[in-house]
């Protein structure tokens, strides 16, 4: 788990990302794509409670439209715990946020994502 919001506001450049990120995911026709994306969106928007929102929405969505029960069930959850998670500090650093990864689980960071929130995120909060 980590802490550290350095303001309500995403920083412009991983916004920029983060919306390149989330409307991949929403339009990707194939879902390995459309997958990869929501996991990277999801991955920038943990700091941020809207956002992370957002993004655990849109995996909602996909996983609706692919008929995917499994997933569909953790993205419920994790649409309840996802906002108040984010506004205490509390989530699971580089997590993709699909229904297969445990909640809690931290993960490695891509190098691109990294740079992007280490500019955005407390020193300590990416690791």
């Amino acid at each position: 788990m980590t802490a550290g919001i350095p303001g309500r506001r995403m920083p412009p450049a991983v916004r920029e990302a983060f919306d390149a990120e989330l409307a991949t995911a929403r339009t990707a026709t194939d879902p390995a794509t459309a997958w990869r994306a929501a996991e990277r969106a999801h991955i920038l928007s943990q700091p941020w409670p809207w956002p992370h929102t957002m993004v655990h929405a849109a995996m909602l969505r996909r996983a609706l439209r692919e008929l995917d029960p499994v997933e569909a069930i953790g993205q419920v959850i994790r649409l309840a715990v996802a906002g108040p998670g984010s506004a205490l500090g509390r989530y699971p650093t580089g997590n993709t946020g699909r229904a297969r990864v445990p909640l809690t689980q931290p993960m490695p960071l891509p190098d691109d994502l990294a740079a992007l929130l280490a500019t955005a995120v407390a020193p300590d909060a990416v690791r």
